[in-house]
């Protein structure tokens, strides 16, 4: 409300009166309302405010009785101001313009607009775009838009919204997906390669199942890239055609029937399932190796498995090293007294006990870890304190000891698919038979204990090797610093005497499968090399005068070089084999290296395209330690299946757009 004294020295905004007209000075109006509405006389003794832009009156004082500018704040601050609507589409006004005033009431501030922060008029569209790509990417529930936190909220951040559904925010989501889709899509048409698939079931609370299946593939710019394709629910997870069923629903969405290399599944399999599977990877191509690329059984599977054994035959000691951690952990008391301990032993390690996550096997190996370098101050421990139950032996801390050294080569490479860069085949064809051969030597140790376990970890490794050895040693060739040379070195550590019999499986292997890439209905040549030839027969043409050589009666010499070099000529791939292998340095980039051979061997680069996007685990980098089925949560498994696939997919591919690092292209290190 504006004051007595104001209301006797109205004046307009127009006319400014100087001390030579009008000696008793009045004071200027404050209140920023003025900049918009001018008092106009009407009658004697009754004014009114006009507004300067719709030109509409409003009360303001009729004989001593003030209406004050309440009102006039309303109409412009409150947007009933058509003009103001008006400038406001127009770019003329920003939001900023608006400030809290006291009492509640709004206000346009004068226009002092940054260039740096150019205006951005409400658009409704737009923002429900934003609200459904936030609901994606941080996996908020759906029914959030319905809750009246939320809509308070949006409320005092723009009035103009209008309140959405759950309904329409699950359509705007699945447009957004959509939207995405149509751009991974363009991504796969322009793939020169096959694909690889991984399966990686999970399960709900109404025994569902959900088959995640992602694609691996690298570009013509030979950088590997991934992608959720599908998640498709399976009501019957636990039948021989479930995985089948999936990929082939994949297959037939993605189009990809005669492109499929390998898949790779992370769920265990009945023979009957895989037999299923087998006849999917020779859809409308030859039958790669006999089906031998279809992975029954990915690493960080086999790795967690044999990791539940080694917990599991270590159970009780487990179990006393855990309560003791808690003793510690759970007290501010107990813990002030172990770092007191710790400080007078002067005890060199810099970790600290901690309790583990019993669904996720490297948080129990990591306790035991530090456990076991702290085990003076645990052994210093009141163990007269009814709070502690049972105190480790000396003989206990060895036995935890002895399984942190077991555990540790199967940590170590479970570690690695956990990394930011993409592990390879070539990566663990070295993780797996270093574990082979460790374990081969511990079956023969004098401890009965290590020796058993051993055994029974030996197993479930040969399993392993059995069926995927053939896969990893063929990366392996495709890998110019080894070749052959380090499978024929790392099978005469595994195999012995019968090291040559199953180097000669490798050998044969890999040349039948370039003989397959041969017969392939694929051009030979390939774009890059076709260019090449065009420019040097442009360069020949023009040395010579635009004009090529006439036959001159030499079709049947041609003829003869093209016989005696086929006979003599060796292919590109003993070619590749018996050249000197490459120095190991750190960081080599197998990818960039057959990128830059791709003229020198046309045929053989498209193989190893193919080969080395193979993937070795189908878990994703934080499922690769769980020792429990992923399971779907109660409020995603009460979604319909569609919208489960298009909240899942989206948030992989928003993802992949929005990180430089994640733009498609992964790094692959070895």
């Amino acid at each position: 409300m504006e004051t007595p004294e104001e209301n006797n020295a109205l004046v307009t905004m127009d006319v400014l009166t100087t001390p030579e007209t009008q000696p008793n000075k009045r004071r200027k109006k404050k209140s920023i309302v003025w900049e918009y509405f001018t008092i106009e006389t009407v009658s004697p003794g009754c004014r009114r405010a006009c507004c300067k832009r719709c030109k509409q009156s409003f009360a303001y004082s009729t004989g001593s009785k003030v209406a004050g500018t309440s009102h006039l704040k309303r109409h412009i601050a409150k947007g009933t101001c058509p003009a103001i609507i008006r400038d406001q589409d127009n770019n003329q006004l920003t939001p900023s313009q608006v400030t809290p005033r006291s009492g509640g009431s709004e206000l346009p501030k004068r226009r002092y607009r940054s260039p740096a922060s150019p205006y951005v008029p409400f658009d409704q569209d737009r923002c429900r775009h934003e609200i459904a790509k936030m609901i994606i990417m941080h996996d908020y529930p759906l029914h959030m838009v319905e809750h009246p936190g939320f809509i308070a909220f949006v409320q005092n951040l723009q009035p103009r919204f209008d309140k959405v559904s759950f309904n329409t925010v699950q359509g705007d989501c699945v447009a957004t997906y959509l939207r995405e889709k149509q751009s991974v899509m363009k991504l796969i048409e322009g793939m020169p390669g096959r694909f690889c698939l991984t399966l990686d079931m999970w399960t709900s609370n109404q025994t569902l199942g959900y088959v995640f299946i992602t694609g691996h593939f690298i570009d013509g710019d030979w950088k590997l890239h991934r992608r959720i394709l599908n998640v498709i629910m399976e009501p019957y997870s636990d039948s021989a055609n479930a995985l089948s069923h999936a990929v082939a629903a994949c297959l037939s969405d993605w189009s990809l029937e005669s492109r499929l290399f390998s898949v790779t599944i992370n769920h265990p399999l009945t023979e009957a399932g895989l037999e299923n599977l087998r006849p999917l990877l020779c859809t409308k191509n030859p039958l790669i190796l006999n089906g031998q690329l279809l992975i029954g059984n990915c690493v960080a599977r086999t790795l967690s498995s044999m990791a539940k054994d080694v917990l599991a035959a270590g159970q009780e000691i487990i179990k006393k090293i855990r309560d003791s951690v808690k003793y510690v952990k759970t007290s501010e008391s107990h813990e002030e007294k172990f770092l007191e301990i710790k400080h007078q032993l002067q005890v060199p390690s810099e970790k600290s006990p901690s309790l583990d996550n019993q669904t996720q096997w490297n948080t129990t190996y990591h306790m035991l870890v530090a456990a076991s370098e702290l085990k003076e101050v645990f052994s210093c421990l009141d163990t007269s304190d009814p709070d502690y139950k049972e105190a480790p032996s000396m003989e206990d801390w060895k036995q935890v000891e002895t399984l942190c050294n077991i555990l540790k080569p199967l940590f170590d490479a479970a570690n690695i698919l956990t990394t930011s860069t993409n592990p390879t085949v070539i990566t663990f064809f070295h993780e797996v038979w270093k574990i082979h051969s460790d374990l081969a030597r511990a079956v023969n140790s004098e401890d009965p204990f290590i020796s058993n376990l051993s055994k029974a970890l030996q197993e479930k490794i040969d399993k392993y090797w059995k069926d995927c050895s053939l896969v990893l040693a063929i990366a392996v060739v495709m890998d110019p610093r080894f070749k052959m040379k380090l499978v024929e070195f790392s099978f005469t550590k595994i195999y012995g005497e019968d090291a040559p019999t199953y180097i000669k499986i490798v050998d044969d292997g890999i040349h039948e499968l370039f003989l397959e890439y041969i017969a392939l209905p694929l051009p030979l040549t390939p774009t890059y090399a076709d260019e090449g030839n065009a420019g040097n027969n442009a360069k020949m043409e023009e040395s010579q005068g635009g004009n090529l050589p006439a036959d001159n009666g030499l079709t049947d010499f041609d003829a003869y070089i093209m016989e005696t070099t086929s006979q003599h000529s060796k292919s590109e791939l003993d070619q590749y084999l018996e050249e000197s292998l490459l120095p190991r340095v750190p960081d080599f980039d197998v990818l960039g290296w057959w990128k830059q051979n791709k003229l020198k061997y046309p045929t053989l680069s498209k193989m190893a395209r193919d080969i080395l996007s193979i993937p070795v685990s189908a878990a994703a980098p934080d499922s690769v330690f769980d020792m429990v089925n992923k399971q779907l949560d109660q409020y995603r498994s009460s979604l319909r299946p569609e919208t489960v696939e298009a909240l899942v997919c989206a948030k992989d591919w928003l993802q992949c757009g929005s990180a430089d690092v994640s733009n498609g292209p992964v790094k692959m290190e070895f």
